[in-house]
């Protein structure tokens, strides 16, 4: 079957004047209405036999759209600059998950972005055009591109912040995409903005970032350049301390490591480890600047427009701030899981009367009734405004702090008003096995495990509660589990000619007030379904051994790697195939032996 045009659709951008931008939160990328007529041409071509697989899945990456390990189907990429979305978008998100998504959701990612599974490519032309009317776009969020622009969601309403990054961050991101220079890089570019010493958006695990500075009244950023996760992980270097923002220097330096980036052959080679932070750490910080000098000094530099005025993203909220409730609701009896929710979830905004709440979403998914919920609640207590996270919650903005009790009981009709956001029973995982062609295990299935388990362990130690719990079905960084205080990823264990599904621990990485730390490996392997027991053994032994005010990190580091591996070391080890042993060689939310069957995966396509 080939895919289906939708006709007499208005155009919502033109090939003559593509550059339209609104100034909207979530309208930061402008839509042209030829790259969807495209799709249908060369999905239908592909379709019909007529091009060669690899090319179609290097045109299809810079539209969003990715392979899964199911034949068959895509996963689609909506890319959320910033992770700003506006209720009309929530709506769009509900819309297209109800009529092509079978899994019935969508799933918020740690890059900030939207993600659907399971469409039919011969549905995702007409899918990925229905999102554009909503002024949403997938455009290169997969692929050899700068892929989706992260940036602290509380930006522009938390306190310490040196200026708001988010009109620059939105000139970056409608400089670089569509941009020739970044369409077939060696690998993919993760870029983050923030404006605090805090680093919500965690610069550190970047290609490249920028963290608000000012000088002499003059505003600008500090920039940092190879950070990341996966089988690498590095702290990205400071390249510059200090670039202007306000005359485009920040662009143009940008654009000058990309071309750098690009020219390097030899990283094409063995597109796995194809990252600028293979390159910084090759040839070292210093050479590498040296190197952008010299960049900048050709003729390329003269034929761009750096100006930022025609492409910043400008737009005040606060006009359109909600105003006072005519009535407000209020805690009738026990009020105390309302005060849970707002002690863990709630913040005040350097506006006053104004706080952001975040949705604790569970593994990230949202089904079509908590989209269009959601959206409403946006509508009517937030003046539309929202971001996504990181950490794959929402943050609902401008909340009027008397309508706090009504957002609270309206969140809690969708299932979303979970306290303890941040917290150790707010797990982040990738999606793994259940659509990853790279995934070896099921990591969505492990968090919903490990959620059950902390709950059972109902636990009310404060620094416990710290702790962040995260994990990948893979080696790769998607959960960023190196940084996490408990993080795993995908493994396995062969017992004879059996197969158990398992996972490798890091311990002692960290995020948090603007440090990143990457986690020490633990030498032992443990079987998927005993995670939930290691945890709770590693957890019982902080509590019962630390000392007075002991953070979690700071007992690891005294303790030792030895000490939290000998405490499940007997769950290490593997077990005889047999019936009463069989759970064992099942992965979670799975029913049949478990097997390895990884896919080459196509980010490095």
């Amino acid at each position: 079957m080939e895919p289906v045009s939708t006709p007499n659709k208005p155009k919502i951008g033109t090939i003559d004047n593509p550059e339209v931008y609104e100034n909207v939160p979530g309208h930061v990328i402008p839509i042209i209405e030829r790259e969807f007529d495209d799709f249908d041409t060369e999905a239908g071509k592909f379709l019909r036999g007529e091009t060669e697989e690899d090319e179609f899945i290097k045109f299809r990456l810079r539209q969003g759209v990715y392979g899964q390990r199911q034949a068959g189907v895509q996963m689609v990429r909506v890319k959320l600059p910033m992770g700003g979305v506006t209720p009309d978008q929530m709506d769009a998100f509900a819309d297209m998950v109800e009529e092509y998504a079978p899994l019935n959701k969508g799933h918020i990612t740690t890059r900030q972005n939207i993600q659907v599974h399971h469409i039919p490519l011969d549905q995702m032309a007409v899918a990925i055009r229905g999102l554009s009317e909503a002024k949403l776009s997938s455009r290169e969020g997969c692929g050899n591109t700068v892929r989706n622009v992260t940036a602290d969601p509380w930006a522009g309403v938390c306190e310490g912040e040196v200026f708001d990054p988010t009109p620059y961050a939105g000139a970056y991101v409608r400089y670089f995409v569509r941009h020739p220079t970044t369409q077939m890089m060696p690998r993919k570019v993760k870029t983050a903005f923030d404006g605090t010493a805090e680093d919500r958006a965690i610069t550190g695990i970047h290609d490249i970032a920028f963290l608000a500075r000012e000088r002499g009244g003059v505003r600008g950023f500090e920039l940092r350049v190879g950070g990341g996760t996966s089988i690498m992980p590095r702290v990205a270097p400071t390249i510059y301390d200090f670039v202007e923002a306000d005359n485009g220097d920040y662009l143009k330096y940008a654009e000058a490591c990309f071309r750098i980036f690009d020219r390097q052959d030899w990283l094409r080679v063995n597109r796995a480890r194809a990252r600028i932070k293979v390159l910084i750490d090759k040839i070292g910080p210093e050479a590498f600047r040296e190197q952008v000098e010299e960049e900048l000094k050709g003729d390329w530099v003269a034929e761009r427009d750096f100006s930022i005025d025609p492409i910043l993203f400008e737009h005040d909220e606060g006009e359109h701030a909600p105003a006072p409730p005519a009535s407000a609701g209020s805690p009738n009896g026990d009020n105390r899981e309302f005060d849970a929710w707002v002690d863990s979830n709630v913040t005040p905004q350097k506006q006053d009367g104004f706080s952001s709440a975040q949705v604790t979403v569970a593994r990230g998914d949202l089904t079509p009734e908590q989209f269009r919920g959601l959206g409403q609640i946006m509508r009517d207590f937030c003046g539309g405004y929202a971001r996504t996270t990181v950490h794959q919650n929402l943050v609902l903005r401008w909340i009027r702090e008397e309508a706090l009790y009504d957002v609270w009981s309206r969140l809690g009709e969708l299932d979303l008003g979970e306290s303890g956001v941040d917290q150790i029973t707010d797990v982040v995982s990738c999606p793994g096995t259940d659509s990853c062609k790279l995934g070896i295990t099921s990591s969505m299935g492990l968090n919903a495990a490990v959620r059950e388990k902390l709950a059972e362990m109902q636990i009310e130690d404060e620094l416990t509660k710290r702790v962040h719990i995260k994990m990948s079905g893979c080696p790769n960084g998607c959960s960023q589990h190196h940084i996490a205080n408990i993080g795993f990823y995908g493994a396995s264990i062969k017992v004879g000619d059996k197969t158990i599904p398992a996972y490798v621990a890091h311990v002692g990485g960290n995020f948090e007030g603007g440090s990143v730390v990457m986690g020490e490996r633990l030498k032992i392997r443990l079987p998927a379904k005993r995670i939930p027991e290691a945890i709770e053994r590693w957890l019982r032994m902080y509590e019962r051994d630390r000392t007075e005010g002991e953070e979690w990190n700071d007992f690891y580091a005294r303790v030792g790697r030895e000490t939290f591996e000998a405490e499940a070391k007997d769950l290490s080890l593997p077990v005889e195939f047999n019936v009463e042993n069989m759970s064992t060689f099942i992965d979670w939310s799975k029913d049949v032996p478990f097997v390895v069957e990884r896919g080459e995966g196509e980010c490095a396509v």
